[in-house]
């Protein structure tokens, strides 16, 4: 197994993975991959088509499939899905080969990122106001069982790049 050169953000839908993962890769000299992203690359189809052509267990199972094909000697930031974690073995996958980064947000932080983009996020598309909220409750208060495992765990709301960036740079020896 290759040393642990490749950092993992992970963290809830709208958590800022992708936004933080681009400027902590350009920061470090690493190559950015967002898992998502990654996916629609390779399968030709947004997220929201495979959920609806698949569904969840396709897709979950494709998702795990995907992040371990981008296991690299180089450094490299991945953005993982906010899923990702909770599914498989992946997160143990994740701690044993890379340093992980939890972005924590409240869940009012996070509805208040997310309610204005739901049609593009297939598990709440159909959600909105106290609806979104009571959701992003219950997931979240499920998934940070997963999130906490992280070897770092940060305030992504007010996230300090240049902090993050010299924590993990301690972490990776570099």
């Amino acid at each position: 197994m290759p040393a642990k050169h490749i950092v993992y953000l992970l963290g809830f839908m709208g958590s800022g993975k992708s936004t933080a993962g681009k400027r902590l890769a350009l920061q470090l000299g690493f190559p950015f991959i967002d898992l998502d992203k990654k996916i629609e690359e390779i399968y030709g189809m947004t997220i929201p088509e495979i959920f609806t052509l698949h569904g969840e267990d396709y897709f979950r199972k494709i998702e795990s499939e995907t992040l371990r094909s981008l296991l690299t000697s180089q450094g490299t930031v991945i953005s993982a899905g906010g899923g990702t974690p909770c599914f498989d073995d992946n997160m143990e996958f994740m701690i044993r080969t890379g340093v992980t980064v939890y972005l924590r947000l409240t869940p009012g932080q996070l509805k208040s990122r997310i309610e204005g983009s739901t049609d593009q996020r297939p598990l709440i598309k159909d959600l909105k106001g106290d609806n979104l909220l009571k959701y992003i409750e219950e997931k979240l208060s499920f998934r940070e069982s997963w999130y906490n495992r992280a070897e770092i765990i940060t305030d992504g709301f007010n996230l300090d790049v240049n902090f993050l960036q010299n924590l993990i740079k301690s972490k990776l020896k570099i």
